[in-house]
């Protein structure tokens, strides 16, 4: 689509509207490029799912909806606690990630990891080699 400038005749023609009618024309097409919009949000949207679905059977394709697609979102298994606070006992950590800042002041304070381990007596603390 390219902007064309408007002829003289054109612009004449609005120079010579009143307000009222410069207003209802304003809102008349302010309402067809909402529709225009709409109806090429749509479309565009018809073809993303189209993509998304790719080499899907007909059957699951007819299964689903032209609407837009949600991403599904990886499932991930629950980590459990390996290491406790001592003093707050509900402040747990699964040894992923950043270390919480409890952990932090207990190493800077001469503390080691280990000494914050939960021991379960059916989880051995390291498998050993053979």
């Amino acid at each position: 689509m390219t902007a064309q400038k408007p002829s003289t005749f054109a612009m004449s023609v609005l120079e010579s509207m009143t307000l009222d009618e410069l207003w209802s024309l304003y809102e008349e097409i302010g309402g067809m490029l909402a529709d225009r919009i709409r109806a090429e949000k749509l479309e565009l949207e018809k073809r993303l799912a189209v993509l998304h679905r790719g080499m899907a059977s007909p059957e699951e394709q007819a299964g689903q909806e032209a609407g837009p697609v949600a991403k599904m979102r990886r499932k991930y298994p629950r980590v459990l606690p390996k290491y406790r606070n001592p003093q707050s006992p509900s402040e747990t950590w699964s040894g992923r990630g950043k270390l919480p800042r409890w952990l932090v002041i207990a190493t800077k304070n001469g503390r080691r990891i280990e000494e914050f381990r939960i021991v379960d007596a059916n989880v051995p603390l390291k498998r050993q080699r053979a």
